[in-house]
C-alpha cells in the first residue's frame, strides 16, 4: 500500500518530534496536496481520517477522500471504498457498490481484491452467484501467490462447487496455501491426510498439519489434535493431551470439543472425574445444537449423575437429540 511507505518516511523525519505534532504536520501537508488533486495524497488523507491519525477519526471524510482518489483510478482507494461499502462503515452497506469498486481495483491486478471479488461471486453478494466467475478470479489471485485464493480454489475442488469434484486438485491447492501459513488450508490438509483423501493416508502428516494450524489458534485443528490423542490415531493415546487440546478448542466455542470435554470429565480421563464440569460443557455444546451433547445431557438427567434425577428433563433432551436424528435417543423414546 502506498500509505505505509509515505508514513514511514514521515516518521523517520519526525523521530525527535512529539508524535502528535508529527502526525498533525503530516496531515496538514497531505491535505494541501490532496486539495490540489494529488491522487496519492487523497488516498493517504482517506487513510488518516479512517485511522484518526493527525485528525479526529471520521469515516465520512475517509469515504470522501477515497472517492476522489478512486475516481482518478487509484486501486488502493477503490479497494478501500469496496471495503467500506461491504462493511457499512461510514456509508450505508451496499454489496452492489462494493462489487463495483472491487471490480475496478481487481482489473488493475491487485491479488487481494481479486480474491475478494471471487468471494462475492461465490456467495452471490452484490452480484448473481457464479462459481465460474469465482473460479476465474480466485485463479488470477492464486497465480500471484495469494494464499487465501489458493485455499478458496482448494475448497471449490474439494466440494465440487461449479466444477468437477477433485480431491487431488484440492490437495494441490491446499498444499500451496498451507505452505504459506494459511491456517484453514493447514487444517484441511490435515483432514485429507487423516482420511486418505487426494493423498495416501498418513496420520503423521495429519498430525503435523493439525499442529501447525493449532499453533496459530485454529479451534478446529485444536479439536482434531484432541481427537487424535483421544483415539490414539497416529499418536500414542493420551487423554491428558486430548484434554489439553479439547480445552483450547472448547474455549473458542468449538461445539464438538465442548461435548468431548464433557465426556472426559464424566469418565475421569486425562482429568479428575467431575459430573458438574461434564454438565457444564455438555450444556454449552447442547445450547449450540450439538445432538450428541443433547443426548448426553439426557443421560445425566436420566441417571441423576451429579444433578437431581429428572425424567422430564431427560425426555426433553432426548427429544431434542432425536429430532436431529440421534439413533440412540430415538430408540429410547420409542420405549419411553
Amino acid at each position: 500500500m502506498k500509505l505505509s511507505k509515505k508514513i514511514l518516511i514521515s516518521f523517520t523525519l519526525g523521530l525527535c518530534m512529539n508524535p502528535a505534532f508529527a502526525d498533525q504536520n503530516f496531515f496538514n501537508a497531505t491535505e494541501i496536496s490532496a486539495k490540489k488533486g494529488d491522487m496519492t495524497a487523497q488516498y493517504n488523507l482517506g487513510v488518516m481520517y479512517a485511522n484518526g491519525q493527525g485528525v479526529t477519526q471520521n469515516y465520512s471524510k475517509a469515504f470522501e477522500w477515497y472517492s476522489r482518489a478512486a475516481a482518478q483510478g487509484d486501486a488502493d482507494a477503490q479497494y478501500r471504498l469496496g471495503l467500506m461499502y461491504a462493511s457499512g462503515q461510514g456509508v450505508t452497506q451496499n454489496y452492489s457498490k462494493a462489487f463495483e469498486w472491487y471490480s475496478k481495483a481487481a482489473a488493475q491486478g491487485d491479488a487481494l481484491v481479486q480474491n475478494r471479488l471471487g468471494v462475492m461471486y461465490a456467495n452471490g453478494q452484490g452480484v448473481t452467484q457464479n462459481y465460474s466467475k469465482a473460479f476465474e478470479w480466485y485463479n488470477k489471485a492464486a497465480a500471484q501467490g495469494d494464499m487465501t485464493a489458493q485455499y478458496n480454489l482448494g475448497k471449490m475442488f474439494e466440494k465440487g462447487l461449479g466444477l468437477s469434484q477433485n480431491d487431488f486438485k484440492a490437495f494441490e491447492w491446499y498444499s500451496r496455501a498451507a505452505a504459506q501459513g494459511d491456517v484453514d488450508a493447514q487444517n484441511r490438509l490435515g483432514v485429507m491426510y487423516a482420511n486418505g483423501q487426494g493423498v495416501a493416508q498418513n496420520y503423521s502428516k495429519a498430525f503435523e498439519w493439525y499442529s501447525r494450524a493449532a499453533a496459530q489458534g485454529d479451534a478446529t485443528a485444536q479439536y482434531n489434535l484432541g481427537s487424535m490423542y483421544d483415539n490414539g490415531e497416529g499418536v500414542t493415546q493420551n487423554y491428558s493431551k486430548a484434554f489439553h487440546w479439547y480445552s483450547k478448542a472448547a474455549a473458542q466455542g468449538d461445539v464438538d470439543a465442548q461435548n468431548n470435554l464433557g465426556a472426559l470429565y464424566v469418565n475421569g480421563q486425562g482429568v479428575a472425574q467431575s459430573y458438574s464440569k461434564a454438565f457444564e460443557w455438555y450444556s454449552k455444546a447442547a445450547a449450540q445444537g450439538n445432538l450428541n451433547a443433547q443426548y448426553n445431557l439426557g443421560v445425566m438427567y436420566y441417571n441423576g449423575d451429579g444433578i437431581s434425577q429428572s425424567d422430564a428433563k431427560a425426555f426433553e433432551w432426548f427429544n431434542k437429540a432425536a429430532a436431529q436424528g440421534h439413533a440412540q435417543a430415538k430408540r429410547l423414546l420409542e420405549t419411553w
